[in-house]
């Protein structure tokens, strides 16, 4: 209960990251929702209805009291565009805080970091919490860590993808080099093992939402992501065991009746 996810000040029980796209009903949503356990649920602000409340809206699914939300800026691709967004998710009282992307290719969905780098500094001179989905490069992360942002979230393989984390090295160097503010691995994940590795690598958090969405019974599989998160951070505290190339016996010699 003391092991906090802790991001700009603000203390989080729960290390995994849940979005609300794809789910094959909104009913089905707000029950995965609690089933993972989540605290923080992030949101496009290009996907809500903004403008006529008398619609349904996915946010009319969500208690604002229980859950806190993340507007993220997914389809943007430039810094122009991602500030804009951000500027419009506040102004409608969304929330300062901003899971900030800025896409750099419409297949792969990587992010174009020198876009991203530029959004960071304007939007954090703007007073907002700014949590940047990055590649796992050190140094764009070291870059963003300077400019302000609140956390750095690369991912661990393409968005939606469900490949399961490719990038082991980089984000253990990541892990050793990201002391400052949280790493949570963003995007790649596709099911409940990948994310214990992201957390038995060292990531703080895990935000996903394809794998969950999209998984054929969605409310299970975000039950066994939250026990999977919550493994991984575990098995990462306990320190694992070092590999070695030949056996070693469980149960010692010394000693042995002969």
């Amino acid at each position: 209960m003391n092991d906090l996810m802790v991001i700009a000040g603000r203390a989080f029980h729960s290390r995994l990251i849940v979005g609300t796209g794809k789910y094959r009903s909104f009913g089905e949503m707000r029950r995965a929702h609690e089933a993972s356990g989540a605290e923080i649920i992030t949101v496009a602000v290009r996907r809500v209805n903004l403008t006529d409340r008398s619609k349904e809206s996915l946010l009319d699914y969500i208690d604002r009291d229980k859950y806190f939300l993340l507007p993220n800026t997914a389809g943007c691709y430039n810094a122009e565009e991602a500030i804009r967004t951000a500027r419009l998710g506040r102004e409608v009282g969304l929330s300062n805080w901003v899971k900030l992307e800025v896409i750099g290719d419409q297949q792969t969905l990587f992010p174009d970091t020198a876009e991203l780098l530029k959004a960071t500094e304007q939007l954090v001179r703007e007073g907002f919490v700014v949590l940047p989905y990055t590649n796992d490069d050190l140094v764009v992360a070291r870059r963003l860590i300077d400019t302000g942002a609140a956390a750095v979230m690369p991912l661990g393989a393409p968005i939606g993808s469900g490949m399961g984390i490719q990038n082991h090295a980089s984000l253990r160097i990541l892990r050793e080099r990201v002391t400052e503010v949280p790493l949570i691995v963003d995007a790649g994940v596709g099911t409940a093992s990948d994310a214990t590795v992201a957390m038995e690598l060292g990531a703080d958090g895990v935000l996903m939402n394809t794998a969950i969405a999209e998984a054929q019974d969605a409310v299970l599989m975000a039950e066994a992501m939250r026990h999977a998160v919550e493994a991984g951070r575990q098995a990462f505290l306990a320190g694992r065991i070092p590999k070695k190339l030949y056996a070693s016996a469980s149960s010692p010699l010394a000693g042995v009746v002969r």
